[in-house]
């Protein structure tokens, strides 16, 4: 049998494995049991979706469509064992507002972008009444949620760069490259500022772990081991496909690219402020396109950044010190759960049976 490509996602309690024709979530329950959630999957890459960069766009965002839908799921099941452990006894206490913000963005962080296929469901289970109700809820909360991830990723970055140039009297222009690079820079720090925010809520650090766990668990099945806990727990934390990774390549690639863009502003003498607002909306755009390009840098050097071109991985790798955290054995068990389930309708398919 050819060997399914698989990705994973560290959930709330839990982590979620994807393959070529499958996706499972599997979440451990607080009185120890576990939770599964597993559905056929079909690759939406096909045709010109196929295509170089284009299928990067179509990877990230049916990615981060699943994996924010896994985290919404785990959070409410992490919500409602609250309940049921402290009825009667006080007001449950559900993750706080800024981890619940987190959600799309932590589905980016701790996500394998899969450089096969980004599995969407067969058929989208017929929704309830209530459910419906909640959909638009969902939608605009995504959408506030997007709106501060470009404020606080775009944005602040750029304020930070003309007011760094302010402060100690560089005379930057915004078309120039050291402008850019400063702008950069300060895109790194926000991102790692605050992935060390939110690791100091427990239910993060948790979240942390089972990227922690996922990790091993795919090192584990490419490795071609049998997947077991003694297996997985000998293995890094640390995977070049990481979501966490892409990140960090999308602030240094959108030095590159933006530092290009510069020159093609146009002076229009509406002054400083002027120029970083028309040169923020010209940013807008450009952001698939980078994340497009990083994909596939990202892809080419997970596949063939054996040798001297692991360095390019190298700082990526020290900012996933940051989002994964050695797991216990109860996490890893979940993990080589959620994994088995996606190769046991693997191995199906290749039988024959469906």
């Amino acid at each position: 049998m050819i060997r399914p490509y698989i990705g994973g996602q560290a959930l709330i309690e839990g982590v979620m494995m994807r393959s070529p024709h499958s996706f499972a979530a599997v979440l451990r329950r607080r009185n120890g049991s576990l939770l599964a959630d597993e559905q056929a999957m079909i690759d939406p890459r096909r045709g010109w979706k196929a295509l170089p960069l284009v299928r990067g766009i179509t990877t990230l965002v049916e990615a981060l469509k699943l994996g924010s839908r896994a985290l919404r799921f785990s959070a409410e099941i992490y919500e409602k064992d609250l309940e049921e452990a402290e009825k009667g006894e006080k007001k449950p206490t559900p993750p706080s507002t800024l981890a619940a913000l987190s959600l799309p963005i932590l589905a980016l962080l701790t996500a394998e972008p899969d450089d096969l296929s980004a599995p969407i469901p067969e058929k989208e289970p017929p929704k309830k009444n209530n459910e419906e109700k909640n959909e638009g809820a969902k939608k605009l909360f995504t959408l506030v949620t997007i709106v501060i991830a470009i404020g606080l990723f775009v944005a602040l970055p750029q304020a930070f760069a003309e007011g760094t140039s302010r402060l100690f009297h560089l005379g930057l222009d915004v078309r120039s490259v050291q402008f850019q690079i400063l702008t950069g820079a300060a895109k790194l720090t926000i991102v790692v500022g605050y992935m060390l925010l939110i690791r100091r809520m427990p239910e993060i650090y948790r979240v942390y772990q089972y990227h922690g766990a996922e990790h091993k668990s795919i090192h584990t099945y490419e490795a071609g081991e049998e997947l077991l806990v003694p297996n997985a727990r000998a293995k890094t934390t640390l995977h070049p496909r990481c979501g966490t990774t892409f990140l960090v390549m999308v602030a240094l690639v959108s030095i590159v690219v933006f530092s290009g863009l510069g020159p093609l502003l146009p002076q229009l003498g509406l002054g400083k402020l002027g120029d970083n607002v028309l040169f923020f909306l010209m940013k807008l755009p450009f952001l698939p396109v980078i994340a497009a390009v990083t994909f596939e840098l990202q892809r080419a050097l997970a596949r063939w950044g054996k040798g001297p071109l692991r360095v390019l991985l190298w700082p990526g790798f020290l900012v996933q010190k940051i989002t994964t955290i050695e797991p216990d054995d109860a996490q890893l068990e979940v993990a080589l759960a959620a994994l088995r389930m996606t190769l046991n309708r693997e191995q199906e398919l290749a039988s024959g049976n469906r």
